[in-house]
């Protein structure tokens, strides 16, 4: 008779833990965008649409490589596939753009605030700075 043993359950710590659910639009398209490679493609893309045989071109990497960039960035939105014949076109999609440039403009107002506080001080001392030299006189 033997004993069976319980199914083992371990968390892989060194795995990547992806829930659809969890993961909002906003960390899928920073990740797309935390790539050089990827990067590299929509400033190509920004200049107009693009086959990918002509994405790939400049990238010392083979055609399907680049085509799991491109897969990437169509994920996260950034870029919209179409067909012509035996081509795919790609062009840049507008809308995760968008969201990026609202989050970070947040934290843009936040650091013109503080430089303006800053700069505030900063004036205040050279005021009092002047002040103290004329009185040694």
């Amino acid at each position: 008779m033997s004993q069976e043993r319980p199914p083992k359950f371990r968390l892989d710590f060194l795995g990547r833990i992806h829930n659809h659910v969890v993961v909002d639009a906003l960390t899928v398209t920073l990740a797309a965008l935390a790539d050089p490679t990827r990067r590299s493609i929509l400033g190509r893309l920004a200049q107009g649409s693009a086959t990918v045989s002509d994405l790939a071109e400049p990238f010392r990497m083979s055609q399907q490589g680049v085509s799991k960039h491109l897969a990437y960035l169509e994920h996260a939105g950034l870029i919209e596939k179409r067909r012509e014949g035996r081509r795919q076109i790609c062009s840049l999609s507008p809308a995760p753009f968008r969201e990026v440039a609202e989050w970070v403009e947040q934290y843009r107002r936040f650091w013109e605030q503080s430089f303006d506080r800053l700069d505030e001080y900063l004036q205040e001392l050279q005021q009092k700075e002047k002040k103290r030299g004329r009185k040694k006189r």
